[in-house]
């Protein structure tokens, strides 16, 4: 059995035609969901890039603590445990992987990056500028040099990882694609106000929904050449000894929950307008607490697998889960180490029931610390990192603040539009007690547990 493995960059699950979606075109994926099972509440464990690929490669919490930081020299991770006896490789369009030895290459006997965000942080205008066709974007470029890995390497047993930054921004998608979403679009970028790089106060409420046009439009890109690559694998009669993974790190908002733009940065406002990620223009202002809500934590997966009926699993799920899932499913040992439960069984019978409860958060840290970024720079976090508990009916968004820890009840309020903490603050401290028990299971250490040992409602 092989496996293939793709990650795209700041997915939406919610716009997927799979998962509900009327509007937005994503017809690839969509039919790769009816050959599989969909898994309806999987969620990120760490957050949000280079975190969460921690937990994919370790099946460990590992990126709730380490950030943005190297996986350990004396980590194993899935590509070192299956590099013995299958050809492991990865195609991959962004360079955070190598950048500074963050040892996300290691155990890959084929390793192939597509030159992405080149420069400071890659939104690079004069190559773009000099895109003619729609070949040159990234997703097109990821895919294409994916295909033409198999068809040299598809008579090996393989473990192929394809990692594409579509549809994160820059959204660049061809202009046609947008037009789905704003018909007559006249070819503006819209980049997210939260930059070093740029000095914008905010954006207007046309801005976001034109910004939401371009996101949607580079979904449509990305499962198009989803198609394309997935036409590649059939033709090469591999659908019949092929598991296929599909998922994401993480969402992203577009002025939701009172006007949050991005990712983990911005701040909830009473209007649409949306604020920049620096206060004051102060580059080291950085990582505002965001509330991780919903749209950016619950993910997209599927799991293709042959001889496994299609069917949907509404259990939750968690991020460290995917990790044993494919060594489960290449019939490999799962080393004790492992944290992440295994799918398979979840795949075979959908009736039975997931996790208890999951936790999504931001790398743990506290006021004060210095942390190394996305960039390779030093800064200073100015808040504790954001912190969601999850149940089958429950979601506690915990802050250390006083009084900025939300509670939402899901099946009656999916949009988290009602606080109900002072109502059930029962319920409150009883998903804070999942928190405290998962620090201690996992042997926080104290000076970043401590500080989120109380509940202060």
């Amino acid at each position: 059995m092989n496996v293939i493995w793709i990650t795209a960059d700041t997915f939406r699950q919610d716009h997927l035609g799979c998962y509900g979606n009327q509007t937005i075109r994503t017809p690839s994926l969509d039919a790769l969901a009816s050959k599989s099972v969909r898994f309806d509440r999987h969620y990120a464990a760490a957050f949000p890039t280079m975190p969460a690929r921690a937990d994919f490669y370790t099946g460990r919490w590992t990126g709730c603590t380490m950030g943005w930081e190297p996986i350990p020299n004396d980590q194993k991770t899935l590509p070192q445990l299956l590099a013995r006896k299958f050809h492991t490789a990865a195609v991959i369009d962004t360079p955070f992987y190598t950048r500074g030895g963050m040892n996300y290459d290691l155990g890959f006997r084929s390793y192939i990056e597509v030159p992405g965000q080149l420069g400071a942080r890659g939104y690079d205008s004069d190559e773009r500028d000099s895109w003619r066709q729609e070949a040159d974007r990234f997703a097109p470029q990821t895919f294409t040099r994916a295909a033409e890995w198999l068809e040299r390497h598809h008579r090996e047993d393989f473990f192929l990882y394809i990692d594409v930054w579509d549809p994160h921004e820059p959204w660049d998608a061809p202009d046609h694609y947008t037009e789905y979403y704003w018909p007559g679009y006249d070819g503006e970028r819209i980049d997210p106000p939260y930059a070093y790089w740029q000095d914008v106060e905010g954006m207007s409420e046309e801005m976001v929904r034109k910004a939401h046009a371009c996101y949607c439009g580079e979904i449509t890109m990305v499962d198009t050449w989803v198609g394309y690559f997935l036409r590649q694998v059939e033709n090469m009669n591999l659908m019949d000894d092929t598991v296929i993974v599909f998922t994401t790190d993480h969402g992203f908002y577009f002025g939701e929950h009172g006007g949050l733009f991005g990712k983990t940065f911005g701040y909830p406002k009473t209007t649409a307008a949306v604020a920049p990620r620096y206060q004051d223009g102060n580059e080291d202002w950085l990582w505002a607490r965001s509330p991780l809500f919903e749209e950016t934590i619950i993910c997209p997966l599927m799991i293709y697998a042959p001889g496994i009926e299609p069917g949907v699993f509404s259990g939750l799920t968690s991020a460290v889960d995917l990790m044993p899932t494919v060594l489960d499913v290449l019939d490999q040992k799962i080393p004790d180490f492992v944290e992440g439960q295994s799918l398979q069984p979840m795949m075979k019978d959908t009736s039975l029931i997931g996790r208890e409860f999951v936790i999504s958060t931001q790398p743990f840290s506290k006021p004060g610390q210095i942390t190394r970024q996305v960039d390779g720079r030093e800064r200073k976090m100015m808040f504790a990192s954001s912190t969601t508990i999850t149940t089958d009916e429950w979601a506690l968004l915990y802050s250390t603040e006083p009084g900025e820890s939300w509670l939402y009840h899901l099946p009656s309020d999916p949009k988290q539009e009602t606080n109900l903490a002072g109502k059930h603050p029962d319920i409150a401290r009883e998903l804070h007690q999942h928190l405290v028990s998962f620090m201690n299971d996992y042997n926080l250490a104290p000076e970043l547990r401590d500080a989120r040992m109380e509940l202060k409602l």
